[in-house]
C-alpha cells in the first residue's frame, strides 16, 4: 500500500466533520470502483478460459434444470441456518419448495 503524504493527512485534519465524511464516502467509491473493475479483470479472464474449452451451449432444459438445483439446494441451506426440518410440512400441509 502507498504511503499517505503526511501533507494530505494534516489537510484532512483541518477539514470540519461533515468535509471528513464526504472525504470517506469518497475513498470508499473509490475502493469499491476498484474492486468492481478487478472483478471484471477476473470474469473476462475466467470467460475466455471456458471459451477455450470449446463446450457445446447448454440447452434451455439443461440450464432450468441447474437452476432448480441450485434453488433447491439454496432453500436447503437456509433452512438448515434456520434450523427447519424440510420433510416437516408447513401449517398450510405444503412442503414450502417450489
Amino acid at each position: 500500500m502507498a504511503a499517505i503524504a503526511p501533507t494530505l493527512i494534516e489537510k484532512l485534519q483541518k477539514l470540519p466533520p461533515q468535509r471528513l465524511a464526504e472525504v470517506e464516502d469518497f475513498v470508499e467509491f473509490l475502493t469499491m470502483r476498484e474492486a468492481r473493475a478487478a472483478a471484471g479483470v477476473r470474469l473476462g479472464e475466467s470467460l475466455a478460459k471456458l471459451d477455450a474449452l470449446n463446450l457445446p451451449p447448454l440447452a434451455d432444459d439443461e440450464i432450468e434444470a441447474e437452476i432448480q438445483a441450485a434453488r433447491q439446494e439454496r432453500s436447503g441451506d437456509v433452512g438448515e441456518m434456520l434450523g427447519c426440518d424440510r420433510a416437516a410440512p408447513t401449517p398450510l400441509g405444503r412442503s414450502g419448495l417450489g
